[in-house]
């Protein structure tokens, strides 16, 4: 699990040493620093990893390999709280719900760098130490300074033997502290894929994805895109480093970050057969606007137009963004996907992509897996539930409606679908794999659903069902 380290000072890295305090003692690293603020306003704030990354970059002037070091620093950090958690309980005399939280979150980074970067121990220890010393004090350090030598003492694969169960006697809470994940999250998980599969999955969310790109079509070529071909979409690529935004074609909105599932599902889409005219699309819940863009990039090429909507009115502004200058836009509408305002039988294709418990992104949204509660299932399934029948009034007979959710989890999967099936008799269940034909090894659920998998095809874990209207 040893990643590259791109720090500064004592990281090993480049860049200039820490500076010192007035006091003579060593002043906490800037990149260290970033990483705490990430994490507390992860915390605090209920912020977004990747959204709240370049803000706290920019206040701390880090750029280049140094902030290459805190992305990673951070996103693994999240990504293996879970594990580390389990490590650090076994190296503290009080249980870590006492432990100040900055001194908490100071010791998972520094755990991090001890057991899954390329920083030397001595390194990412006292880097730590100065962090707490700076940001709470000289009795705090002293503390983390006694933690972080004894998470020193082992490996990672050492340190998981012995605070984890035997994987044969609870195997799912072995599972949940190996792979840092909750374990409710682990159940859901090993019901969607199973046993054989499991680890192998969890795995594949603890790896840091790439950034993949999107050429709009009529707007942009994949061959002007830097990065390797994707396997599956004609339109993505695989960035092969440095910042998506200085690419041209994304600066101007032609192309965009888009994960090749995403691009997969607008693609479903669009190429599912339908009866009769085809002329007017709807994205039921289009925020932020990537599906959308790609949607209305391929509507326009066959005389079609897009509706865009999404029922939070910043959601829509990022719709709107993202949309801008593009062909086969019909518009953008701030409006409740439960209660829409168009007539019934208004559009030809409607795509669901609805709000889930993300539980298929947590690659990218490492976050999600603590913020997440068994408890949030039901209001969810049953928001999915009410924005498919609408979305099954707002098509005409003859049309489709592709539901889509960036989840394998079965009851926001197959049980919204079979729901939906038991209390209409005007749809129809469709083959879905017929529409991605390339693709190997995406049968869902539900014969004739889609589930993408990490593991299997390195896109998030999407689904998809293709309902017709009778």
């Amino acid at each position: 699990m040893a990643e590259p380290s791109a720090g500064r000072g004592r990281s090993g890295g480049t860049g200039p040493a820490p500076t010192r305090a007035a006091s003579g003692r060593a002043a906490a690293d800037p990149a260290r620093l970033a990483a705490l603020d990430v994490l507390k306003a992860v915390r605090v704030d209920q912020a977004y990893t990747n959204l709240v990354l370049p803000t706290v970059l920019r206040q701390h002037q880090l750029s280049g390999r140094d902030a290459a070091f805190v992305t990673e620093l951070v996103s693994g950090t999240i990504r293996r709280r879970g594990t580390y958690d389990a490590i650090l309980a076994a190296c503290v005399d009080r249980p870590l719900s006492k432990v100040e939280a900055k001194v908490l979150d100071a010791l998972r980074l520094g755990t991090h760098q001890l057991l899954s970067m390329r920083v030397p121990a001595h390194a990412a220890i006292s880097t730590t130490v100065d962090l707490v010393r700076a940001k709470v004090s000289s009795g705090a350090a002293g503390f983390a300074n006694a933690v972080l030598r004894r998470v020193s003492e082992q490996d990672l694969e050492a340190w998981i033997g012995r605070v984890a169960p035997d994987p044969k006697v609870a195997p799912v809470r072995y599972a949940a502290i190996a792979y840092s994940h909750p374990q409710w999250v682990v159940e859901e998980l090993r019901n969607a894929v199973g046993w054989t599969e499991l680890h192998e999955l969890l795995e594949a969310d603890n790896a840091a994805p790439s950034v993949t790109l999107v050429a709009r079509p009529g707007r942009a070529t994949r061959e002007e895109l830097p990065g390797e071909p994707t396997p599956w979409s004609p339109y993505g690529v695989v960035l092969d480093g440095g910042e998506p935004g200085a690419v041209p074609a994304v600066a101007e909105g032609r192309a965009g970050v888009q994960d090749e599932g995403s691009q997969l599902v607008a693609m479903a889409l669009a190429a599912a057969p339908i009866h009769g005219p085809d002329r007017t699309w709807l994205d039921l819940c289009a925020g932020p606007g990537g599906k959308a863009a790609l949607l209305a990039a391929l509507a326009a090429r066959r005389g079609a137009g897009v509706v865009a909507g999404e029922r939070q009115p910043h959601r829509a502004r990022l719709v709107a963004r993202a949309l801008d200058g593009a062909e086969g836009v019909l518009g953008v509408v701030t409006a409740d996907g439960t209660a829409p305002p168009w007539r019934a039988g208004t559009f030809d294709r409607v795509l669901v992509d609805a709000p889930c418990t993300g539980l298929g992104a947590l690659r990218r949204r490492p976050e999600a897996r603590w913020r997440r509660k068994a408890d949030d299932l039901l209001a969810l399934v049953l928001l999915q539930r009410s924005l498919v029948a609408a979305a099954l009034d707002l098509v005409r007979p003859g049309g489709v409606v592709l539901y889509a959710t960036c989840s394998p989890v079965l009851a926001e999967t197959e049980g919204v679908v079979a729901s939906v099936l038991q209390s209409r008799s005007d749809v129809r269940l469709e083959d879905a794999t017929t529409l991605l034909p390339g693709v190997p090894n995406c049968a869902g659920p539900m014969p004739g659903t889609v589930q993408l998998w990490p593991h299997r095809h390195g896109t998030d874990a999407m689904f998809m069902a293709l309902l017709r209207r009778e």
